[in-house]
C-alpha cells in the first residue's frame, strides 16, 4: 500500500514538475514505468532521445528500482544490455540507495552520469579506456551511436 501511494505521488510530481530533459510515465501497471532522457547540451549525446525501462520492486522504497536503457548508448558505465553502473541504483553496503531517494532523483543522476562518465567504475572496460586515453575517438563513437540509435 505504501509503495502504491508513494509511486502515485512521485508520478504525479514527475508529470507536473519534471526535471529538465526528463519525462516518465506508467507503462500499463504501476510498477512498470518508462522514461525518456534527452541527451545534454555539449555532450556527445546531444539531440538524442534515450528510452529507459523502470521496474519498481515490491519492497520499494526500501529497495531501488531496476532501471535500464532501452536505447543503445555508447558509454563506459552502461553495458550493451542497457544496465547502468551507478551507486544510487544499488543497496548498501556496495551502493548508495536510500528510501529518501526517488525516481526523479535517480533519473537526474543517470542524466548526470551521461554528461560525466565515471571511467574508474566501468561496465565496459574498452569504452572506459577509450574515454580515458583517446577522448576524441570516444566522443566520435558516442556521437555516432547517438545519431544511429537515439536520433529522431
Amino acid at each position: 500500500m505504501q509503495r502504491a501511494s508513494r509511486l502515485t505521488r512521485e508520478l504525479s510530481l514527475l508529470a507536473t514538475e519534471p526535471p529538465p530533459g526528463i519525462t516518465c510515465w506508467q507503462n500499463g501497471q504501476l510498477d512498470d514505468l518508462r522514461a525518456q532522457i534527452l541527451g545534454g547540451v555539449d555532450t556527445p549525446y546531444e539531440k538524442g532521445i534515450f528510452n529507459l525501462e523502470i521496474i519498481v520492486p515490491e519492497r520499494y522504497p526500501f529497495e531501488p528500482p531496476k532501471i535500464r536503457f532501452l536505447t543503445p548508448i555508447y558509454h563506459p558505465n552502461i553495458d550493451s544490455a542497457g544496465r547502468i553502473c551507478l551507486d544510487v541504483l544499488k543497496l548498501p553496503p556496495k551502493g548508495a540507495w536510500r528510501p529518501s531517494l526517488n525516481i526523479s532523483t535517480l533519473l537526474t543522476s543517470i542524466q548526470l552520469l551521461m554528461a560525466e562518465p565515471n571511467p574508474d567504475d566501468p561496465l565496459m572496460a574498452d569504452i572506459s579506456s577509450e574515454y580515458k586515453y583517446n577522448r576524441q575517438l570516444f566522443l566520435l563513437n558516442a556521437r555516432e551511436w547517438t545519431e544511429k540509435y537515439a536520433g529522431q
